[in-house]
């Protein structure tokens, strides 16, 4: 995270991944305003999810307890992890005592934040990504620059070129019916020999105890029912009150992603293989990850960051994000989301520069499908990154690392000279007659703008002095 600034610099330079992130914005916005051709619909059903997550954030202490009870009941282990290391300890736990050597991934958001594919990889398990874009990013020793696509930082012919070094017998081509062929004939092996098969959520259903995952490519129904043991992983955010909250959220989350009316799977997963069924894993787990985001729960204003779904929305439509990518954050949640997340997962002494990274343009609440007041949010955190608040002390970690002793000495001296009438008027007159000592640069403020200049002479001696021309008249 300290070499945020560097990574904007080098990706601003980048005019071929500039180019990239340019076409696939502008055709996911196109996607988007197509798919919500009714402004009705769109206000009544985004009030209606808004109502939905917050409804169930205020009631999430006891939702997660009766999600806990529910799974149980249906014969799914459910795992609580505070910390990330925590999370990875579990899993490779599991893993190994079921002997398992080889993992296929199903996208997920949450195990990125918790770097689970390095972990498994430093404890020899295989970890092998199966959607499509992970796929590409884990070739290429990357991370997602998308939340939701996560190879969009590459073109076809750099993927043409990656899977021609990657893949045996690929000769290169540009065609993407061709790439996708390669990809699923690499995957499709992988996915009859793992031993273990690992997903995120999208929604958790405390009512019935009900995992639902949302995709497109089927590698995500292929990694849960497969392999004999399925282990799951969310953030506890994901958990909803029951099913009925579920249409209304899916209905926002696809058409916000990929501007589709619905995805091409909607899995729900309830129980692990009964007697006498024939597919599906033997035995379920389910990780569920805190990791800050009981610190933002904890706060009535900074909770509607857990509104979040996921979509990317606010990433397609942010003029910062499109022309930076998302690994020039350095965080495994880029863009707007990722400014108002991130803070809580690693702290304001590592994220800092995130929340500052904004023109405050409101594309990103205006697309929102859940409402979150993204702007307000980074108002909040950056005055929290620089004076902690003494009313709610250490809502957010790090609070106050921002802060510059010398900047802090020049607001104080700034607030003392304009509470005095004399020493205002004094400073402002010395600053007249030493305007020559004005530097040409004054540091990120010259960057993209002009220095300053100032008057030759201050307002109160320039209305002395009409005075006085008028009297004399």
């Amino acid at each position: 995270m300290t070499q945020f600034k560097q990574n904007v610099k080098r990706d601003l330079n980048d005019p071929q991944l500039r180019d990239n992130f340019r076409g696939a914005m502008d055709y996911l916005m196109d996607k988007r305003q197509a798919a919500f051709t009714d402004e009705d619909e769109w206000t009544i059903l985004r009030e209606q999810c808004k109502r939905i997550k917050q409804r169930c954030l205020l009631k999430l202490p006891q939702l997660l307890e009766q999600l806990e009870e529910n799974l149980q009941r249906n014969g799914i282990k459910v795992h609580w992890a505070q910390t990330t290391e925590q999370a990875n300890e579990i899993i490779a736990g599991l893993i190994a005592k079921a002997g398992g050597k080889t993992v296929v991934k199903g996208k997920s958001m949450v195990s990125e934040e918790v770097a689970l594919n390095d972990h498994l990889e430093q404890q020899g398990v295989e970890c092998l990504e199966t959607d499509m874009g992970e796929y590409i990013v884990q070739l290429a020793k990357e991370h997602p620059s998308h939340i939701i696509m996560p190879a969009i930082h590459q073109n076809k012919s750099q993927i043409g070129k990656l899977f021609a070094q990657h893949i045996d017998g690929f000769d290169y081509s540009t065609d993407v019916d061709t790439l996708i062929k390669a990809g699923r004939n690499v995957l499709r092996d992988k996915f009859c020999q793992a031993d273990v098969g690992i997903t995120g959520v999208n929604f958790a259903v405390a009512e019935t105890g009900t995992l639902c995952l949302v995709e497109n490519e089927g590698n995500g129904r292929m990694c849960s029912t497969v392999p004999d043991l399925h282990i799951a992983i969310t953030g506890i955010e994901k958990v909803v009150e029951t099913l009925n909250d579920v249409p209304p959220l899916l209905s926002l989350l696809t058409r916000s992603a990929t501007g589709q009316a619905i995805s091409t799977y909607f899995n729900m997963i309830t129980r692990p293989r009964q007697p006498g069924e024939k597919d599906g894993p033997k035995a379920v787990h389910l990780v569920l990850l805190d990791n800050g985001r009981s610190q933002a729960f904890a706060d009535e204003e900074l909770r509607q960051t857990l509104q979040c779904i996921r979509c990317g929305a606010c990433m397609n439509h942010c003029p910062v994000y499109t022309r930076i990518g998302g690994h020039a954050y350095g965080t495994v949640y880029p863009g707007p989301i990722g400014k108002i997340i991130s803070p809580h997962l690693l702290g304001l002494q590592a994220t800092k520069d995130l929340p500052t990274a904004s023109s405050l343009c409101g594309a990103c609440e205006e697309v929102c499908p859940v409402g979150i007041p993204i702007p307000k949010l980074l108002l909040r955190l950056r005055k929290e990154s620089v004076q902690p608040r003494a009313d709610v002390p250490q809502t957010v970690q790090g609070q106050g690392a921002g802060r510059k002793p010398i900047e802090a000495w020049v607001w104080t001296l700034w607030a003392l000279v304009h509470k005095s009438p004399r020493l205002y008027r004094l400073s402002t007159k010395l600053l007249t007659r030493l305007s020559w000592l004005m530097p040409k640069k004054l540091g990120p403020w010259t960057v993209a703008r002009t220095a300053p200049k100032l008057a030759a002479k201050t307002l109160h001696e320039l209305i002395d002095e009409r005075e006085k021309q008028g009297k004399n008249k």
